[in-house]
């Protein structure tokens, strides 16, 4: 915790270890927010409602790819950028997976005015290069992962000059740089508690939307590799459950490459792999486990959260993991591109392949259900890996 304290934003760390029921949003972040495109609407999928042919069952999806950089990211990065800047720092250090973290951090540090310094996993680093420009464009300073910038990074490259990194060695990289640079703080995209309190905006605000819609979920889902875009859609729908306000189901979407909820074991682990985080109590495969890449690797987190990970052992939360081989995700894409008319991350593919899975299942038991999932953001800047996937 002293470690944290050095490297990380002071009022994060305080939210982290609140036990306040409700935390204000400052004005300010209200109005960078409303400039980043909040709120964002929630779409019901009559289409694809009609191309999977459903009677009992009514899909809607909530929009959180409608931001400055395609992903949910930007609702926790003008947070961190936010009150950064307030504490004195004049520079952000991150760890980013996909590449939507490091690019929503860049854009939250260059509206605050803020340097930029991201520790991306080389294997994606390599092929996403639109989404690098995207980064350099918002004027951060962009690492492949393990880099030569840290101890830990040498020390991994000298083991295996290729080496295709993972999150869990990147958050060692930003740690261990945030840490010997004193004028910068560590900002983290997911996992933590203050990461998903910042983006329980998301289910706020789809609360309120079915109340308008006059519907209610029966079904949330979710993609899932730490856990920060499901635990914003799903947390406030959680506690209403957890108060007896409303009945809902969970459903986080995994690939088999990182099935922390799945064959994870539910115990005490590092968040990184050189173990500068404190213990956190999480479904783990454990913190120094190889992983293979693939294209969703926002999701190739070795653990997750620890308030969806203590929702999971309570049997609140379920889970299901897909080949990693991606066919059945990349076609669950396309189909949702081809009905609804967007483009979606890989990512949250995943949470539409298991919407529709549900959906299907639901229909052939002759069961109504409401079931609403999140997309997480666009696919524009992955269409590499479509074309790879599909042979386009």
């Amino acid at each position: 915790m002293e470690f944290l304290g050095k490297t990380m934003v002071h009022e994060c760390l305080k939210q982290e270890m609140s036990a306040d029921p409700w935390i204000p949003i400052p004005e300010e972040i209200r109005e960078l927010y409303i400039q980043a495109g909040r709120p964002r609407p929630l779409y019901r999928a009559r289409r694809l409602e009609k191309y999977l042919k459903l009677k009992k069952v009514r899909l809607y999806y909530k929009r959180e790819d409608l931001s400055p950089t395609g992903s949910h990211k930007v609702n926790t990065a003008l947070a961190q950028a936010y009150y950064a800047a307030k504490e004195g720092k004049t520079a952000l250090v991150t760890e980013t997976g996909a590449g939507q973290w490091g690019s929503a951090l860049a854009y939250a540090a260059s509206i605050m005015g803020l340097k930029c310094v991201v520790f991306w996993v080389r294997a994606v680093y390599d092929w996403k290069t639109e989404r690098r420009t995207l980064i350099k464009l918002l004027g951060a300073e962009v690492h492949a992962s393990p880099s030569k910038e840290t101890n830990i990074g040498r020390t991994l490259l000298t083991q295996n000059s290729n080496h295709q990194g993972s999150l869990g060695i990147a958050v060692s990289e930003g740690l261990e740089y945030a840490e010997k640079h004193g004028d910068s703080v560590y900002c983290l995209g997911s996992v933590l508690n203050h990461v998903l309190i910042h983006q329980s905006v998301i289910g706020l605000e789809t609360i309120k939307q079915f109340e308008l819609a006059d519907d209610d979920p029966d079904l949330i889902v979710g993609c899932l590799g730490g856990g920060s875009n499901f635990g914003g859609l799903a947390l406030p729908f959680a506690g209403e459950v957890l108060q007896k306000k409303r009945e809902c189901e969970f459903l986080a979407s995994q690939s088999q490459a990182a099935p922390n909820l799945v064959e994870g074991e539910y115990r005490y682990d590092f968040g990184d792999v050189a173990e500068h985080t404190p213990l956190l109590k999480m479904y783990t495969l454990g913190h120094k486990t190889d992983m293979v890449p693939i294209k969703a690797d926002g999701l190739r987190y070795h653990a997750a959260a620890p308030l969806i990970s203590a929702l999971r052992h309570h049997n609140i939360v379920k889970a299901v993991a897909y080949p990693a081989d991606e066919k059945a995700i990349f076609e669950a894409a396309k189909i949702f591109l081809q009905t609804e008319g967007w483009l979606i991350a890989p990512e949250s593919s995943y949470a539409v392949r298991a919407g529709i899975d549900e959906a299907l299942k639901a229909e052939k038991a002759g069961q109504e259900k409401v079931i609403c999932m999140n997309i997480s953001g666009h696919g524009f800047l992955d269409l590499v890996a479509y074309k790879e996937k599909l042979g386009l």
